[in-house]
C-alpha cells in the first residue's frame, strides 16, 4: 500500500467491484471516444462489467494483482491490474500491465501515475526484468503518459478489432531494475 498526493493505493477488495467497473466503463467511454465505434462504447454496462470483475476476482491468483486508488474521502478514483506476461500461452519472466483506468472526473490529478508507480514497484520487487503493456496505436494521450513514465514502444503490434473496426495495439516495454 502506498500514498501519494492525498491518494492511497491499495489492493482491490471484492466490495470494490462495482466502483471499479464504473471506473473502467467510464474510462473506456472517455479515452476511446473516436477510436472505437461509439455504439460499442454506448453499449458498455457497468453492471455487466461488475459481474465479470466479481468472477475474475473469485478466480484471482496466478500472480494477477488488482490495485485501486482512493482519494482522501475514501472514494475509489482509479484501478490498475498487472500480472504475468504471456507470449501466446507461454508465461515469460516479464510482467504485463493489463490496465490502468482513472475515472474521467479525476484525470490529471496523479491517479494514473500513482497506480502505475505502485505496479512498477511491485513488479520490480517480484523480480521481473521488464514490464510490458499494450495500448491502442491511435491513443496519443495514453502513449504519451507511458512514454513519460519510461516506457518505449518496442516495435510489436497486434491487430485488435471492435465491431468490425480495426483498432491496432502497440506494445510498450520498460526495463525494471534488478
Amino acid at each position: 500500500m502506498s500514498e501519494l498526493k492525498g491518494l492511497r493505493v491499495r489492493e482491490m477488495a471484492l466490495a470494490d467491484c462495482d466502483r471499479v467497473a464504473e471506473i473502467r466503463v467510464r474510462g473506456w467511454q472517455s479515452a476511446y471516444r473516436g477510436l472505437i465505434p461509439q455504439a460499442y462504447l454506448d453499449g458498455l454496462s457497468a453492471a455487466e462489467d461488475a459481474e465479470r470483475r466479481r468472477t475474475y476476482f473469485a478466480q484471482a491468483g496466478d500472480g494477477v494483482v488488482n490495485l485501486v486508488a482512493e482519494d482522501t474521502g475514501g472514494e475509489l478514483v482509479g484501478w490498475a491490474c498487472h500480472g504475468p506476461y504471456r507470449d501466446g500461452e507461454v508465461r515469460t519472466p516479464d510482467a504485463e500491465l493489463y490496465a490502468v483506468y482513472v475515472h474521467p472526473e479525476h484525470l490529471g490529478r496523479g491517479v494514473g501515475r500513482a497506480l502505475l508507480g505502485e505496479s512498477v514497484e511491485r513488479c520490480t520487487r517480484a523480480g521481473h526484468g521488464r514490464l510490458l503493456l499494450w495500448v491502442l496505436k491511435e491513443n496519443g494521450r495514453a502513449r504519451h503518459f507511458y512514454e513519460r513514465a519510461g516506457f518505449d514502444a518496442d516495435g510489436a503490434e497486434e491487430p485488435f478489432e471492435v465491431e468490425g473496426t480495426p483498432v491496432p495495439e502497440v506494445r510498450y516495454a520498460r526495463a525494471l531494475p534488478r
